[in-house]
């Protein structure tokens, strides 16, 4: 049985996950991280989803996560309805492994003072790797943790599956335009 208030943070994506025993390892990934980190579930709902876009980002943690998951589920189905079998999508595999991804970050991250900040733990491991070593505790096959580890710029000396690329490019589709867009102004351009 998935704890109420894991429940409610993936309430819609932990729908799209059909087997039930994978649903269930994702849950359980969530509840032994959200176990051991600082962060409550109202923190998620708070925090900014990165510490690389400066102070003012509005953009939750939650939101972007959710965000990085839709992406990635709408990707897979318009993947699997346009190459069908010559490049299938696992949507299973793939729906856990955007939902994981950053699952690591609750160990990652400390709150000091109310400043989200790196914590000690995540000076020395990055997200992807606590995120693989949560996942593996609990069972999440090794297609799934291929996810959580490379969808990342650590996941850029390996060869990604399907799956991996689509959460790769929903993540940083969904960040860049934070970090580096480019903003026209009265007619001029700023890059920022």
């Amino acid at each position: 049985m998935i704890k109420e208030d894991v429940f409610q943070l993936w309430e819609e994506e932990f729908r799209w996950i059909g087997d039930e025993d994978l649903r269930q390892k994702t849950a359980l990934t969530w509840e032994l991280a959200l176990s051991k980190s600082v962060l409550s579930v109202d923190d998620l709902q708070t925090i900014p989803f990165t510490l690389l876009c400066g102070d003012d980002l509005a953009v939750s943690f939650m939101v972007h996560k959710r965000c990085v998951v839709h992406v990635a589920y709408e990707a897979g189905k318009k993947m699997n309805s346009f190459f069908k079998t010559n490049l299938p999508v696992n949507m299973d595999v793939l729906v856990s492994g955007a939902i994981l991804a950053d699952v690591g970050k609750l160990l990652e991250y400390e709150l000091k003072d109310g400043k989200l900040g790196t914590g000690n733990y995540g000076k020395y491991l990055r997200h992807p790797f606590s995120g693989v070593s949560l996942a593996e505790q609990c069972g999440v096959p090794a297609d799934v943790c291929h996810i959580i580890a490379t969808h990342a710029a650590e996941g850029d000396l390996v060869k990604r599956t399907t799956e991996a690329y689509i959460v790769h490019h929903a993540d940083f589709m969904t960040f860049l335009p934070f970090k580096e867009r480019l903003k026209v102004k009265d007619g001029t351009m700023n890059n920022e």
